[in-house]
């Protein structure tokens, strides 16, 4: 792993240099496109509840933001069983601190329950609503709560429990006569206090229910064999990007975290390995399920990690599928035992060589020269991961991980934390465009994208910032 460098490390990567082109990314803004985890390996494609879509972390202000988000292509008017998050599974958020230690310094937990109606019998002539004998689901009672806890020094502590999660934003009669709305409708009423809790202790703030999924990319194109409309070459039919994202709601969790709790301690302002944190997102599931024939299951046993979720693309882009399902299940202070391999021969290079895209005449044409180099040993892919740490002197190679990196005492600016922009369509940098660019071609820029250029609605202001769900009754996926 520790091979000479066959490609100068770029560097912009270092946190020093990030600082300084903090302007030259927001110049950039206007041709973003961002990427994630959506359906990325074979077995969580069939577990959607437990599916992690995306993640951002970044610093704002005098807090730590992170997002975690699940369950992928919610359509907004998929009722009248509404997408939701599973009871079943465990939801994590796992803090890391310093600059080589991948073990839990904080863990979030998140847990579900669904409050079932009682049932009711339907020759009971019962008036509605009538609990369990109803046709829209809204009016039933069923509700959906979570419990926070927090796992910190081997100490577990209930930071909230019972509160009440989010619900779909099914359509203006339900939020007036079901919900109680106020005139504003549901997006204020989503973000009132009833689901925006602060936590005791000042421990931040906490906030879940289902939201636009700022994830925006042209998955068709990009799936079709690396075919992105801006790399096609004379394509017929004609190309149109398009934002296959658009118009689906996914489930998030957020939190605020003052970033002297991130921290461990007071942080002061500049760059440091000390205050730097790392941030990832799973999911897990019982080892055991046993089903019943009266149609109900019992869940059993240890928990088994099922999905995760650090830096935009790594799983996707990177690891092989033959191992997606084996990455999904690992800890992040394994990857570069298990997976270091992907990271140094990167397999999208290979394929996209197969299918021609380093070809005479080709969008990446201008770098065939260089693909012996771009095939192996990319230890510049291993400085964006890392984000510039030392691994290669005083620090070991073990520390490579899929964590998201966020030096708490610098603005964030990705791979410095993956930050939204409030109030903007856009995400503060590239990510996809920057990362292909960076895997297929080894330099640093947005050469390569996909022509998505922004979210299908504006992030908000103020936290939890992701935009509200598309309603189901007005609003549909984008065609």
């Amino acid at each position: 792993m520790k091979g000479s460098r066959t490609m100068k490390k770029p560097a912009w990567w270092t946190r020093a240099a990030i600082a300084a082109v903090t302007a030259i990314g927001a110049l950039a803004l206007p041709d973003a496109a961002h990427a994630a985890s959506h359906r990325e390996a074979p077995a969580i494609a069939r577990d959607p509840s437990a599916d992690n879509t995306d993640l951002h972390a970044w610093v704002q202000g005098s807090n730590l933001v992170i997002l975690a988000s699940y369950v992928p292509f919610q359509p907004p008017a998929g009722g009248p069983n509404y997408h939701s998050f599973s009871d079943d599974v465990l939801y994590e958020i796992h803090l890391v601190r310093g600059p080589t230690s991948l073990e839990d310094a904080i863990t979030y937990q998140v847990r579900f329950a669904t409050t079932m109606p009682d049932y009711v019998d339907p020759a009971a002539g019962m008036p509605t609503p009538a609990g369990g004998n109803e046709f829209f689901a809204q009016i039933s009672g069923a509700v959906q709560t979570y419990t926070l806890v927090k796992i910190e020094n081997g100490v577990t502590t209930t930071l909230i429990s019972n509160a009440p999660v989010a619900p779909p934003n099914i359509g203006p009669r339900t939020n007036a006569q079901v919900y109680q709305a106020p005139p504003s409708g549901y997006p204020a009423y989503s973000v009132s206090s009833t689901f925006l809790r602060s936590l005791p202790g000042n421990e931040g703030r906490v906030w879940v229910g289902p939201r636009d999924d700022g994830f925006y990319a042209d998955l068709g194109h990009l799936y079709d064999l690396g075919g992105l409309c801006p790399l096609m070459v004379q394509p017929n039919p004609p190309c149109t990007a398009r934002n296959h994202l658009g118009g689906y709601n996914v489930q998030t969790i957020a939190l605020e975290i003052p970033l002297a709790r991130a921290n461990g301690g007071p942080v002061t302002q500049g760059p440091s390995n000390a205050q730097t944190v790392g941030i990832w997102a799973s999911a897990s599931r019982r080892k055991v399920r046993v089903l019943r024939a009266n149609g109900t299951h019992d869940e059993l046993g240890p928990w088994v990690q099922v999905s995760r979720v650090g830096l935009p693309l790594i799983n996707d882009i990177v690891i092989g599928l033959q191992d997606k399902d084996r990455y999904n299940a690992s800890h992040p202070r394994n990857d570069m035992a298990n997976f270091g391999a992907y990271i140094l021969n990167p397999v999208l290079v290979r394929n996209a060589e197969y299918a021609g895209l380093y070809g005479a005449g080709q969008p990446l044409a201008a770098y065939a020269a260089q693909l012996p180099e771009l095939k192996t040993n990319r230890t510049d892919i291993i400085d964006v991961i890392n984000l510039a740490l030392p691994i290669l002197g005083s620090h070991t190679i073990s520390s490579v991980a899929d964590v998201l990196r966020v030096d708490l005492g610098m603005q964030s600016i990705y791979p410095n934390g993956r930050p939204l922009i409030p109030g903007n369509t856009i995400e503060q940098t590239d990510v996809t465009d920057i990362s292909l660019t960076l895997v297929l071609t080894g330099t640093v820029g947005l050469n390569i994208g996909d022509g998505v250029g922004a979210n299908d609605r504006s992030f908000l202001n103020t936290f939890p910032y992701l935009a509200p769900p598309w309603e189901g009754a007005n609003e549909s996926h984008y065609r």
